[in-house]
């Protein structure tokens, strides 16, 4: 598979979405699109990272105290993803991290490999709006669902009223704006990169061979997708957090 090969047709470097095959589904036709491949191979890499992690900390903890070993560089590199990802979260929401940070891990980990798949040549998943959007709606209804929980619905309605209840229907837009700019916010930061760099391989095919790519991908894909991956988590939290309140 050569450079960017999910993005390419006939040897021209392609952004666009493309459908490999379609089949009918209840007389609908569906489309399994370059999107669906990319994420389907993007957790494929996730389930087995941790699987090999689970394992290695089974046989971690089967090995007596007395005659346990250095761990090995896999489980090292296990244990280091999951503290930073655990006071990442501690930092943000305190006393609630535990019961958040399995969520906030997940979707860091799910967005970041994502964002870095590009490296692999795939287009990144969340490039597509299809795969941000439904991100943020759960994200909103963790939010919604933890507000009416510790705010109770007096407290929710009191909060759509603050601070006269004129300002209500724009507490609602806000409320509603929540799931839709961080989806776009992420889709738009990836889409930038991934139409960036398949303009730079359509247009000047003739800097590929000297490395500029390499410092291309190095931004767009792990600086740049880095930092669009903390910012949603972190709004994630910083939202979640908020909506719990004082409880």
């Amino acid at each position: 598979m050569s450079s960017y090969a999910l993005l390419s047709e006939g040897g021209n470097v392609d952004f666009m979405i493309k459908g490999l095959f379609s089949y009918d589904f209840f007389g609908h036709t569906v489309w399994i699109t370059t999107s669906h491949v990319c994420i389907l191979i993007v957790l494929l890499l996730i389930i087995t990272f941790g699987i090999f992690a689970n394992c290695s900390i089974r046989k971690a903890a089967k090995v007596p105290v007395s005659e346990m070993k250095t761990p090995g560089t896999f489980q090292n590199i296990a244990e280091i993803v999951v503290e930073l990802l655990d006071n990442m979260v501690t930092s943000v929401m305190g006393k609630n991290a535990p019961k958040f940070a399995n969520y906030v891990g997940t979707i860091f980990i799910f967005i970041l490999i994502s964002n870095l798949s590009g490296l692999l040549g795939l287009r990144p998943p969340t490039a597509d709006y299809g795969t941000t959007l439904p991100l943020g709606i759960i994200t909103f209804c963790l939010i919604f669902f933890n507000k009416i929980k510790y705010q109770k619905v007096s407290g929710f309605l009191k909060g759509l009223c603050d601070p006269w209840p004129i300002w209500a229907p724009i507490n609602v837009i806000g409320d509603v704006a929540v799931p839709i700019s961080l989806s776009l916010r992420l889709f738009a930061n990836v889409l930038s990169g991934t139409v960036m760099m398949a303009l730079f391989y359509g247009l000047l095919p003739i800097f590929v061979k000297v490395g500029i790519p390499a410092a291309l991908h190095l931004y767009f894909d792990v600086f740049s997708g880095a930092i669009q991956t903390y910012v949603f988590c972190m709004l994630t939290m910083t939202y979640i957090t908020d909506a719990i309140g004082e409880s």
